[in-house]
């Protein structure tokens, strides 16, 4: 019955005019509070439910939302994450929603906070966010919370910034789970060459960690392995995201040189690729890999075998969700779910042709 119920209805069951209905539905003032009262006894009465989207629709303005990403190739995990959003903002398009796309250089504090000094100018009605550090990205939150502008958290969960919601993998967790399926997974060829040395491959810049999720990831998996595994020895390469693709080669064969033992990599970041491009140049057939996200190359390696496993996690989707939440909050005025993990999904060359990077 809630869907046929017409403002007509509701103004002979309340006894006020037709107007009056009107103004309470859309939470206009001048009305008076025993009116207001009357109308919203007899839509409980009803059982009446307000159709969001018309109201919505009605109200005949735009808004503009905010995603702030770092710099990357178009190859790049973000690109899906960026594409997603831009999906989910022509869905809607009807709504007078626009997105604009923001990039700072994730190595460099200094870059965020110049972007959101300027981003900020134009007051966005919500904002999508890939935080730089806590500190420095807490004096950009602090601001949106004083001007009440909701925002999402996207990769890396910081609770303390207090967000709208979050999306992104719990990535302690994955970490865990990586290491938990590397060692399953990994078993018979581990024995095989009685190794217990195990590559790491860190993406780095200017010798840190690049991103806070790369780091919980890491920290989950050395945890498995100290409590599993003790025995086994995990040797750090450096992937420096400065240095060219041949000079890379050139410590990816140092590195083999030095440690003959190991034939079994991890990688936390997106760029698996750079060791299963290299495994295929240079032929090598006995290095097993592991990595995070499909990405187009990372998904070339796998179907080409220098690849084994790819733990993914929906980029596309985390992007398109991110849009739809602020859209649901800012524009239909609904509550939504806080915190948002995404679905560990393991990848390999038998499955990878199923994976639907873009499907919802």
């Amino acid at each position: 019955m809630a869907d046929r119920v017409r403002i007509k209805d509701i103004a002979e069951l309340s006894g006020v005019s037709v107007g009056t209905v009107d103004r309470v539905l859309h939470n206009r003032p001048s009305v008076s509070p025993k009116a207001r009262k009357k109308v919203e006894e007899a839509l409980e009465q009803m059982n009446y439910k307000p159709n969001v989207y018309a109201s919505a629709l009605a109200m005949n303005r735009s808004y503009v939302f905010y995603l702030i990403l770092p710099q990357h190739d178009h190859q790049a995990y973000w690109q899906e994450i960026e594409e997603g959003a831009e999906k989910a903002t022509i869905d809607r398009k009807d709504f007078q929603i626009s997105l604009e796309t923001f990039y700072y250089n994730r190595y460099d504090s200094n870059s965020f906070t110049r972007l959101v000094k300027t981003g900020l100018k134009k007051h966005p009605d919500g904002v999508i966010l890939v935080p730089s550090d806590i500190d420095t990205t807490r004096k950009y939150t602090e601001t949106l919370h004083e001007n009440n502008i909701p925002f999402i958290l996207l990769d890396s969960y910081m609770p303390d910034l207090k967000p709208l919601s979050f999306y992104g993998l719990d990535s302690f967790n994955s970490g865990y789970f990586a290491a938990k399926m590397f060692m399953m997974l990994f078993a018979f060829t581990l024995g095989m060459n009685k190794s217990k040395d195990i590559m790491l491959m860190r993406q780095v810049v200017h010798g840190r960690v690049a991103s806070k999720q790369q780091a919980n990831r890491e920290e989950g998996f050395r945890h498995y392995i100290i409590d599993h595994f003790p025995k086994m020895k995990i040797i750090d390469f450096e992937l420096n995201e400065e240095k060219r693709e041949e000079e890379i080669a050139e410590q990816l064969d140092n590195f083999f040189k030095k440690n003959p033992n190991v034939h079994h990599c991890i990688t936390f970041c997106s760029k698996a690729y750079v060791i299963g491009e290299y495994l295929l140049k240079s032929n090598r057939r006995n290095i097993h890999v592991m990595g995070y996200d499909m990405v187009t190359r990372n998904e070339a390696c796998v179907k080409q075998g220098s690849i084994d496993f790819i733990i993914a996690q929906h980029a596309y989707r985390q992007g398109y969700y991110c849009l739809k939440t602020l859209f649901d909050a800012v524009v239909l005025q609904q509550s939504v779910k806080a915190i948002n993990y995404m679905p560990i999904v393991l990848i390999c060359k038998e499955n990878a042709e199923f994976y639907q990077r873009t499907e919802l």
